[in-house]
């Protein structure tokens, strides 16, 4: 349950980012709520999986969802680029996450 958590942390702190991005579009309440709520459920979530998980290894999958699926979402969503290096390098950063868990 404590991955199934950490992956729903991740997934959250994706979309926090993006509200992020919306919030300095649409400068409204709405915008404000989702922001709020989505990096709310992530620390919720991420304080959740830390019960079992060790700390490191959480951080690193959580920062790697995070960052990997901001970037992700940046691309599909806002028009970022999709150049190949920038998919390399994301790629890079979710298999050091994974090879922290195969580690630890």
């Amino acid at each position: 349950m404590a991955w199934a958590s950490l992956v729903l942390a991740g997934l959250f702190e994706m979309f926090g980012v993006a509200m992020i991005n919306k919030l300095h579009r649409d400068r409204n309440l709405l915008s404000v709520i989702l922001l709020i709520t989505g990096f709310g459920a992530s620390f919720l979530f991420l304080a959740y999986a830390m019960e079992s998980l060790p700390m490191s290894t959480a951080y690193a999958i959580w920062t790697g969802i995070g960052a990997s699926g901001g970037a992700i979402v940046g691309m599909i969503f806002y028009g970022e680029s999709r150049d190949w290096r920038r998919i390399i390098f994301i790629t890079m950063v979710l298999v050091a996450a994974v090879g922290l868990k195969l580690v630890s």
